[in-house]
């Protein structure tokens, strides 16, 4: 469909009858999609038409389809068996690409599909372009320098993302579905310390919070869109710990809360987090961060914060 495709106007689609039989058809086709939840949002539209036209033939057709949704729906919240999609960011360098040199996309992938899959495909893909010898695939998520880059080769820099809400955001996606739909911001970190290396002593441990926007929402009708946006935001050490220790909290309330009880699961978070043999666990948190008052009255709030992350996490 196309407003400049002549005589559209007065085509079979551009009737009331032509409109509710694409909505149907779109409605079909996000069920089979798995993407129940927007099947109620098509019938809201189409259900007063036909109500109008007094079709309660179809009526009873539609409702039957939407209960069909809304079971689909119950069955899936208990089973916990709905795969939404894996997400990656990709970005583009060397002069190979022409316009897409420095150009970032976020990828969406099948839910089961892994980091090597993904840059196996894209360096084979981009290989047969430009030959397998001129194409590198960058294996960390640290910022790029160009200088130090081989002006005769094609780089692929390729990092999973996750959905990235704000804390407003979350009391409206409640749900498994709305946290995995209308998507437009990202979030990968990466961990470094002062002197260069990515990783070190607790202390020492920096983290790279980067957050990219696109330029539209997934589900989208491409499965890559352009980021537009991109923010940085540079966690100190203990606010490093403070996001580990809320993660460890997070975990075990969902691993105690689970219905029906996973034991192995539970077992499974409570070694790896108050096991004697975990390094960088919350006991080393503590006795680096919590063993005195820090001198710096700046972190004095940082301190208090973590304090009442490790009460939340005992009280677990």
């Amino acid at each position: 469909l196309s407003p400049d495709e002549d005589g559209i106007c007065s085509g079979r689609y551009f009737s009331e009858s032509g409109l509710v039989g694409l909505l149907e058809q779109a409605a079909e086709l996000f069920s089979t999609g798995g993407l129940y939840e927007t099947v109620n949002e098509v019938y809201k539209i189409v259900i007063p038409i036909l109500e109008a036209h007094r079709d309660f033939r179809k009526l009873t057709l539609t409702h039957s389809k939407l209960q069909k949704a809304f079971d689909s729906i119950i069955n899936k919240v208990f089973g916990q068996k709905r795969m939404f999609g894996t997400y990656f960011r990709v970005g583009f360098y060397g002069s190979k690409f022409g316009d897409l040199d420095e150009q970032e996309f976020v990828y969406k992938e099948p839910a089961i599909t892994k980091l090597p899959e993904i840059s196996h495909r894209l360096e084979g893909f981009y290989g047969q372009c430009f030959g397998e010898d001129a194409v590198e695939v960058i294996k960390d998520s640290a910022p790029v320098d160009k200088k130090k880059l081989d002006p005769n080769k094609a780089y692929i820099q390729i990092t999973f993302v996750e959905p990235h809400f704000d804390e407003y955001e979350m009391k409206d996606r409640v749900t498994y579905f709305e946290k995995n739909f209308n998507l437009c911001r990202f979030m990968y970190t990466t961990p470094f310390t002062m002197d260069g290396r990515p990783r070190g002593e607790l202390s020492e441990q920096y983290k790279r919070n980067t957050i990219l926007t696109t330029m539209h929402a997934f589900p989208y009708i491409k499965t890559r869109i352009n980021v537009i946006q991109k923010e940085e935001f540079i966690l100190t050490p203990i606010e490093v710990a403070i996001e580990d220790m809320q993660k460890k909290t997070q975990e075990l309330t969902a691993a105690t809360n689970q219905e029906p009880p996973d034991v192995k699961m539970l077992q499974m978070v409570l070694q790896g987090s108050v096991g004697a043999t975990v390094n960088q666990g919350p006991l080393e948190v503590a006795q680096v961060f919590l063993a005195e008052i820090p001198a710096d009255p700046k972190l004095y709030r940082h301190h208090n914060k973590l304090r009442l992350c490790f009460k939340e996490f005992i009280m677990r």
